[in-house]
C-alpha cells in the first residue's frame, strides 16, 4: 500500500503495522465486513417475505395450503440451524447440478451416486470449473441468502402468525360489517395492526440473525471470522512477510465490538419504529404514548 512497504524486514513500530494492516489479505478482511452487512441487507426483507407468506398459509382456509403453511413452519424451526445450513446448501447444490446434468448431458451412461461421491459432467457443474472466482463467490453469497431467509423466515412466520391472532377479533367483524370483502380486511385492518404486535418478536429475531452470520463461514463464504482465524494464526517468515505470534484474540475483539456496536445501533433503531408503530394503537406502548403526549 505504502512506498515504504517494499521491504518489511527493515520496519519497525508503526511504519510496520501500517504496512502489516494495508495488505492484501487484510483489505478482503475488511471488505468482509460488507459482505455481512450486505448479507443482513438482503436477508431481512428476504426472510420477511418468506414469514409473511408462510403465516399467510398456515392461517389460509384451505387445509392442504394450511398444513403446507404449518408444516414450514414446524419443520425449519425444528431441525437444528447448523444441521439445516449443511444439508440445505448441499442438497440444492446438488440438485440443480443433477437437473443441469440431465439437460445437458443426456448420453452420460456412468451413475451420478458413485459411493459417497456426486459425479455429475462438467458443463452441469454449478458455477463451471472455468467461471472466474468473483462468480463462485456470488453464487456462494447467493445459497447463503436462500438458506438464511428460508430458516430465519420460518422463525419469522411464527412471530407473525400469533401477531395476526393477536390483532382483537371484534375489530375484524366490524370491518367485515362495514361491507368490506376479506382482502380488504386483510389489507387495510389486520396487517396495518398486526405489525405492532409482531415487532417484538421480529426484533429479537433479527438480533439473532444478527449473530449468526458467522455461520457464513460454513457455507464456504469467506467472513469476517474466516479472516479473523486465518490472519491471527500464528505466522512465521517462512510463509509471510510479516511473521507474529497468535493474534487471534485480538482480531475476535474486533469481531466482538463490531457486534456489539451493531446490536446497539439496531436497538435504537428498533426502539424508534416500535414508538412510532404503536402511536394510536390499542396497546400498552399505545396507552404510554398518549399519557405522555395528553
Amino acid at each position: 500500500m505504502f512506498a515504504y512497504c517494499t521491504d518489511p524486514s527493515t520496519l519497525e513500530g508503526l511504519s510496520w503495522l501500517s504496512c502489516y494492516l494495508t495488505t492484501g489479505k487484510h483489505m478482503a478482511f475488511y471488505a468482509s465486513f460488507g459482505t455481512v452487512l450486505l448479507l443482513l441487507a438482503v436477508t431481512a426483507p428476504t426472510a420477511l417475505m418468506f414469514g409473511l407468506g408462510g403465516a399467510i398459509a398456515a392461517r389460509a382456509p384451505v387445509p392442504p395450503i394450511s398444513w403446507l403453511g404449518k408444516g414450514y413452519i414446524a419443520i425449519v424451526r425444528g431441525v437444528p440451524d447448523i444441521a439445516f445450513f449443511l444439508f440445505f446448501v448441499i442438497a440444492l447444490d446438488q440438485g440443480i447440478e443433477w437437473l443441469r446434468h440431465k439437460v445437458k448431458c443426456p448420453d452420460w451412461e456412468e451413475p451420478i451416486r458413485q459411493g459417497s461421491d456426486f459425479l455429475v459432467c462438467d458443463l452441469a457443474k454449478m458455477p463451471l470449473n472455468t467461471a472466474p472466482q468473483w462468480i463462485h463467490e456470488i453464487y456462494g453469497f447467493w445459497l447463503a441468502v436462500l438458506t438464511f431467509a428460508i430458516v430465519f423466515g420460518a422463525f419469522a412466520a411464527n412471530v407473525i402468525f400469533g401477531a395476526m391472532k393477536a390483532v382483537p377479533h371484534a375489530q375484524l367483524e366490524t370491518a367485515a360489517a362495514y361491507g368490506m370483502s376479506p382482502r380488504q380486511v386483510f389489507r387495510r385492518v389486520l396487517l396495518p395492526q398486526m405489525w405492532v404486535y409482531a415487532l417484538p418478536g421480529l426484533s429479537n429475531l433479527w438480533m439473532v440473525l444478527i449473530k449468526a452470520t458467522p455461520l457464513l463461514f460454513l457455507l464456504g463464504v469467506e467472513d469476517i471470522v474466516y479472516w479473523a482465524r486465518e490472519l491471527g494464526g500464528t505466522k512465521n517468515a517462512r510463509f509471510t512477510d510479516y511473521p507474529h505470534g497468535d493474534w487471534r484474540m485480538w482480531y475476535f475483539l474486533v469481531l466482538l465490538v463490531f457486534y456489539l456496536g451493531f446490536t446497539k445501533v439496531s436497538e435504537i433503531v428498533l426502539a424508534r419504529i416500535t414508538t412510532r408503530l404503536s402511536r394510536g394503537q390499542a396497546t400498552m406502548a399505545g396507552e404510554a404514548l398518549r399519557k405522555a403526549e395528553g
